[in-house]
């Protein structure tokens, strides 16, 4: 059974920084790409990143492109979310997925989210 879990997620002012990490297991990973997305209330969830496991390739997202960067740790089957400049419209739910490419309708696998709380 395929598990991801979230943490990281936290409160932090305008400016600041964050590390989300998510912990992957159940099954391998090679061939996947593994990605972070995310929701704010009242709105679609949004693609921020993703990166191919066997190949570190990586692609973001405009909005985050500069700020947020991803990475992994195949020995520890885990991947980051480094978040820098945070702003206050970075608040929302962070989920990270298994799957293929960048949309939500290609992903396999969630985890159960992390707040980001960003305060002006």
């Amino acid at each position: 059974q395929v598990q991801l879990v979230e943490s990281g997620g936290g409160s932090v002012q305008a400016g600041g920084s964050l590390r989300l990490s998510c912990a992957a297991s159940g099954r391998a990973f090679s061939g996947y790409t593994m990605g972070w997305f995310r929701q704010a209330p009242g709105k679609e969830r949004e693609f921020l990143a993703t990166i191919t496991w066997s190949s570190g390739h990586t692609y973001y997202a405009n909005s985050v492109k500069g700020r947020f960067t991803i990475s992994r740790d195949n020995a520890k089957n885990t991947v980051y979310l480094q978040m820098n400049s945070l702003k206050p419209e970075d608040t929302a739910v962070y989920y990270c997925a298994v799957g293929y490419g960048s949309t939500s309708g290609g992903q396999q696998y969630w985890g159960q989210g992390t707040q980001v709380t960003v305060s002006s």
